[in-house]
């Protein structure tokens, strides 16, 4: 790929272990160092309920805004393979409780639908928990297929969601 070429991308963060406000601070950090990529905005942290069928504690979730010469492929292996430096282990129970968790919700105007990898991220456009810090940062931000966030954003049930103090 072009080095000189940089997209726009959309990771979603979220960890209810080992004290998640912490979690996903250590997670922001280490997106700023990752390969071919700069963190450009960050969201504040939003507590959510879990999110399927699975007792477990709440969430704490953010959104980081990123430029990365990275094809949409590439990123998500480097997002994988920085969880597991962040200490999460698998396997894990699908929607279950977890260290860290790293999504990539949206790699520029890029549509994806293999077994490996969706872009934009399946469900994105249903879940406050993604949505409520994507248009924090990104309110005019077209999601490819689904709309324009700030629409998406008004039309999502928020309960159980709330922005956590700075």
């Amino acid at each position: 790929m072009d080095a000189t070429r940089w997209f726009p991308a959309y990771v979603a963060l979220g960890s209810n272990l080992d004290d998640p406000p912490v979690q996903v601070a250590r997670a922001f950090t280490a997106l700023e160092g990752l390969r071919g990529s700069r963190m450009v905005a960050r969201s504040s942290l939003y507590r959510s309920r879990p999110f399927g069928p699975v007792a477990q504690p709440d969430f704490v979730n953010a959104v980081a805004g990123m430029l990365t010469t990275l094809d949409a492929a590439a990123m998500l292996a480097e997002l994988k393979a920085l969880e597991e430096r962040l200490g999460r282990e698998r396997p894990v129970v699908r929607w279950g409780p977890r260290r860290i968790d790293l999504d990539l919700l949206v790699h520029g105007t890029t549509r994806i639908d293999e077994p490996q990898l969706q872009v934009p991220h399946p469900g994105l456009a249903e879940r406050a928990f993604v949505l409520a810090p994507l248009a924090e940062v990104a309110p005019d931000l077209d999601v490819p297929g689904a709309g324009r966030v700030r629409t998406l954003a008004a039309r999502i049930d928020t309960a159980g969601l709330s922005r956590m103090a700075a």
